[in-house]
């Protein structure tokens, strides 16, 4: 797995649900051109594979990474709240994740990307990334959760699983195709008989999400009327 390498510091910030954590992993300051926010699922923290793994590769292309631990895992819980306590939480750390002059985009995997897509267009973010998006809970295609990917309203890239069981990718909705990263799972792991290593799968993961964030390009203005990059 990709571990971080660059440099990096920790900020502790108060929110209304409690303290939050973020691990800053910083580009260069004179390559820094945004900052990708990234929070864990309600099942894990910031060590998931595939946070780990951007954190590790995207400063060197001009991202500041910052890793965001939400106010119930900081304080050791090991059950996720509700979604509107994890949306107050993210609202009430977003002041700290700007920096002067850089676009935020916001995101995460699992419950952390339906946190994103969900308050997206109130907190201004330049755009989502949803990495396993939770489409649906596991054997109930008809719990969708779409509106909230759908209704995200900024450029968004999902990231899934060719075996996700939260959502395959064919599941999704027309303009929000995932970057498919084939054999995986929930967590991105890949078993050992399929055709692509757990490092190659990886790569697809950090070369597409780099690649994207490549492309968003002109002013955020009018990136936030799209509602796919």
């Amino acid at each position: 797995m990709s571990r971080i390498k660059t440099a990096e510091n920790v900020e502790t910030v108060q929110t209304p649900a409690g303290e939050a954590r973020i691990t800053w992993v910083s580009a260069a300051a004179r390559k820094a051109r945004l900052v990708l926010a990234v929070s864990h699922g309600a099942g894990g923290g910031i060590q998931a594979r595939d946070l780990q793994a951007l954190a590790a590769t995207l400063p060197a292309r001009g991202v500041t990474v910052a890793l965001v631990e939400q106010p119930w895992r900081v304080a050791g819980k090991k059950v996720a709240p509700a979604p509107k306590t994890l949306d107050e939480g993210w609202r009430g750390l977003w002041p700290a994740l700007a920096k002067p002059g850089l676009p935020v985009v916001a995101g995460g995997r699992s419950a952390g990307a339906r946190v994103a897509c969900r308050t997206a267009r109130e907190l201004g973010a330049y755009a989502v990334l949803a990495l396993s998006f939770p489409l649906h809970p596991p054997g109930r295609p008809e719990k969708s959760r779409a509106d909230e990917l759908t209704g995200a309203g900024v450029p968004t890239l999902v990231v899934q699983g060719g075996n996700d069981s939260f959502g395959r990718p064919g599941e999704f909705p027309a303009g929000h195709e995932p970057l498919e990263v084939p054999y995986a799972d929930h967590g991105f792991a890949v078993p050992k008989r399929a055709d692509i290593t757990q490092e190659e799968a990886l790569k697809i993961i950090t070369e597409g999400v780099a690649s994207w964030l490549d492309g968003l390009g002109g002013e955020p203005a009018k990136l936030r009327g799209m509602l796919r990059a």
